[in-house]
């Protein structure tokens, strides 16, 4: 079932629950992705970013529209981290429900410009629009990128952001980073801000750089007002991990069905650990 992501994260929203967004960056990802969320009975949404279409090709988003559209479960195609109107329109054109527009590294009043800008095109034919207000660290690379400072989101320009741009889902930095954090770091999210902002902003909150943070801490965030997390990097590297060790014990194979099982079913495991933290398994049920 094809959703967009202000019908998906409504339900979320009224039942305490969040829904993850997984970047997927190949074939292979997608299917650890929708195997786990059918056979969990789990609403996710498909994310992509502008740099892993470059690699996927427009093409590819046919077969996860076809996906999608097949599944019993509610599912979201989403743009992560669009930056431009090329990049949002392509999304579009190509059948995503869902978008985001990232211009927090711009001045205020130009984020919400553009910001505002996007709203207008999207909603004119139901595409959800994302936004973000603060800045999400970056630990390494990543697709996703991020900053070296962490600019925290303000939960008055918060409220005055979501009323004056009309969007249907805010972004926030509370602490988080993309990548993988460093060995023996441990992030502190700042609760008491998302709390304030949740207190204040009358639409789902999004948190970016989900990988690597404490459970309880992401458990927490989402009692507090987030309905969708982003995970990218505790599923790849799952996924490449595995790849790497079974290259180790089998240096002379090449067939693709032999080597990717394996990294698949790794993938799997996280997706699954991830869909509990959220609290989102079995929630299929809720949009019948």
């Amino acid at each position: 079932m094809l959703y967009n992501m202000k019908n998906l994260l409504a339900v979320a929203r009224k039942n305490k629950f969040a829904v993850p967004a997984f970047n997927i960056s190949s074939h292979e990802i997608l299917r650890a992705v929708m195997e786990t969320c059918r056979e969990t009975e789990s609403p996710v949404i498909l994310e992509i970013h502008p740099v892993e279409i470059e690699h996927l090709t427009d093409s590819y988003i046919d077969t996860v529209k076809k996906a999608a559209y097949e599944a019993e479960f509610p599912v979201v195609i989403h743009l992560d981290h669009g930056e431009t109107v090329y990049d949002v329109m392509r999304a579009i054109h190509n059948g995503y429900t869902s978008v985001m527009i990232d211009a927090s590294k711009k001045s205020y009043e130009e984020n919400i410009r553009q910001t505002r800008e996007i709203v207008n095109l999207a909603h004119e034919v139901n595409v959800s629009v994302e936004a973000e207000l603060g800045t999400i660290g970056a630990m390494n690379y990543s697709a996703e990128g991020g900053v070296d400072h962490v600019v925290y989101t303000d939960p008055a320009q918060a409220k005055d952001f979501v009323e004056r741009t009309g969007i249907d889902t805010l972004a926030v930095a509370i602490g988080t980073a993309h990548g993988l954090y460093p060995k023996n770091f441990v992030p502190k999210l700042e609760l008491k801000r998302l709390e304030e902002i949740s207190r204040l902003v009358d639409i789902p909150l999004v948190l970016h750089g989900g990988s690597g943070n404490p459970d309880e801490e992401i458990s927490r965030s989402v009692a507090l007002g987030v309905c969708k997390v982003n995970i990218s990097s505790d599923v790849k590297s799952a996924f490449f991990n595995e790849c790497r060790r079974f290259f180790a014990e089998n240096p002379g194979v090449y067939e693709p069905n032999e080597i990717f099982p394996s990294c698949i079913a790794a993938a799997k495991r996280v997706i699954k650990h991830k869909l509990g933290v959220l609290n989102t398994l079995g929630k299929q049920s809720l949009y019948r």
